[in-house]
């Protein structure tokens, strides 16, 4: 097979372990810079070229768009999509899991478990807001922040009215949610190919800090599921229309809550901590998968 690799970064671990995988397989596996595609969109023959010349016809191609470049990635995404190639993410589904309020509100629907959320722009009483998640300690989220940035845990009302009081100056929307604060500032990255939990860890925070993000010093360690957090991860995938993904779970004493839904998730923490070859499990299902203009949009919403 040809397969493509939409990425800025030839030489991360993610990127690099899926054209050793990939390889390693016997396929032709060529990185790609997103940023530097450009369409030709016609109902001809549309095509996406690259360095003044038009791209070759690739059987796959896996998306590995980053938060900031979602908007221009996904169209290019959908771009080869309309060429026939079969995308391991299509689309749709990224731009629904990348918004963080449409994502939430996709799983509310389903019954999936999340923390109790607020979201506001300009709200007439901020108190109110806090009210409606259960009071402080609350957690204020960014609607565009990732990697923990833009996540502030505010411990009282008057600390959380200050911190929304600053976002609202800033003309940022917010989403406030409730703390689970029996999680002990650990989560669970459940990574999940095709349907079924192929790997999972644990990721601790670093000590004095409750954002388990190993960018942030969270340390990563084998955990075992249970079959409720297994369902959830699986539920959460199928509801964001996506075959490949990370999903974020938090242990609560109501049962497993989702906090995010990556599209794109990083490879090195959890192969490392489950010392699994995810990469090749992301490449075999390529090839049980792919076929020229197979990809369609999943989920709904």
């Amino acid at each position: 097979m040809r397969i493509a690799i939409l990425s800025r970064n030839p030489r991360l671990y993610s990127t690099s372990r899926l054209v050793e995988a990939g390889q390693a397989r016997g396929h032709q596996v060529d990185v790609i810079d997103t940023m530097h595609c450009y369409m030709d969109i016609t109902s001809a023959r549309p095509s996406v070229r690259y360095n003044g010349k038009r791209l070759p016809y690739y059987d796959a191609v896996i998306p590995r768009i980053g938060a900031s470049v979602s908007f221009y990635g996904t169209s290019v995404v959908r771009q080869f999509e309309m060429m026939g190639t079969y995308s391991l993410n299509e689309s749709v589904a990224i731009s629904r899991s990348r918004d963080k309020l449409r994502s939430l509100q996709l799983l509310s629907r389903k019954g999936i478990g999340m923390p109790r959320t607020g979201f506001a722009h300009h709200p007439d009483k901020i108190d109110d807001v806090i009210k409606t998640v259960g009071g402080a300690p609350v957690v204020i989220k960014l609607l565009e922040g990732t990697q923990g940035i833009g996540v502030v845990l505010a411990d009282t009302q008057k600390a959380a009215e200050s911190i929304i009081e600053a976002f609202m100056g800033l003309n940022a929307s917010i989403l406030v949610q409730e703390f689970i604060k029996e999680a002990g500032g650990a989560d669970i990255r459940c990574f999940v190919v095709g349907g079924k939990v192929v790997a999972a860890m644990k990721r601790q925070a670093a000590p004095g800090e409750f954002r388990s993000n190993l960018h942030r010093g969270g340390q990563a360690s084998l955990v075992r599921l249970s079959p409720a957090e297994r369902k959830t991860a699986v539920d959460a995938a199928k509801t964001m229309g996506l075959n490949c993904c990370g999903v974020d779970i938090l242990r609560s004493n109501n049962g497993p809550v989702v906090m995010e839904v990556n599209s794109s998730p990083g490879l090195e923490g959890i192969e490392k901590a489950t010392n699994k070859d995810v990469a090749s499990m992301i490449i075999e299902f390529i090839e049980k998968s792919a076929e020229p203009h197979k990809t369609k949009t999943r989920g709904k919403g």
